[in-house]
């Protein structure tokens, strides 16, 4: 099965949510990231930190551009061309495979660019062979009816199945809006809520970490 993670936007919590749910999966797991911007060519990247809270070593990094942009804009200033949607398709379907779940993390929001042609998330599911699913990832607080609204109707007008939401970050003491939002969020999108990162989850050891990650799903 292959689990492609988009978020809301950006910096909503993905990276750890792909950690949590490589974490909790049965079976070989891989993961992917197919552009990841914002890091130099020796620095770490977000499938460093997957592989330092999980220990998993089966990880594939697509483009890395230096700009902290979408894959897009960063390729564009750094006159790299890209490769299709079509072609990362395949390597992905080529990992599912041999691996019993595949997760892609994708790259900011589900519409963000990630070939040449402007082609998304999305668009690079709907080349997938083997079997997929979405999960969204949402943030707890004001606004995120909305954003995740936008996804989910985005996701659904495509005709692309969605497993649930994720709450990237849920706060020790949520306020009000975060305990509505929590009720709402299923209600207003019709996706059930299967998970919510702790914040602060990032800061745990591999262990901890490891050993905490099966009981943040539902």
């Amino acid at each position: 099965m292959i689990i492609l993670i988009t978020g809301t936007d950006t910096e909503v919590g993905k990276t750890i949510t792909t950690a949590a749910l490589a974490a909790r999966v049965t079976g070989s797991v891989a993961v992917v990231k197919p552009a990841q911007t914002g890091v130099g060519p020796d620095e770490p990247g977000d499938l460093a930190e997957v592989r330092r809270l999980t220990g998993l070593t089966e990880l594939h990094e697509g483009v890395r551009l230096r700009d902290p942009l979408a894959p897009t804009t960063a390729a564009r200033r750094a006159q790299v061309p890209l490769p299709s949607v079509e072609s990362q398709a395949k390597s992905i379907d080529d990992l599912a495979v041999t691996w019993d779940t595949v997760l892609v993390e994708g790259a900011g929001g589900l519409l963000v660019g990630l070939d040449d042609a402007g082609h998304d998330l999305a668009d690079l599911a709907s080349h997938l062979t083997m079997p997929f699913t979405f999960v969204v990832v949402a943030r707890s607080g004001l606004g995120t009816l909305n954003h995740t609204g936008l996804t989910v109707e985005a996701l659904r007008s495509r005709g692309l199945p969605i497993q649930g939401l994720i709450i990237g970050s849920w706060p020790e003491e949520p306020d009000l809006a975060e305990q509505c939002n929590l009720e709402d969020l299923p209600v207003t999108t019709g996706v059930p809520v299967i998970g919510r990162i702790p914040a602060g989850a990032g800061r745990l050891d591999r262990e901890a970490f490891t050993a905490a990650a099966s009981g943040w799903f539902g």
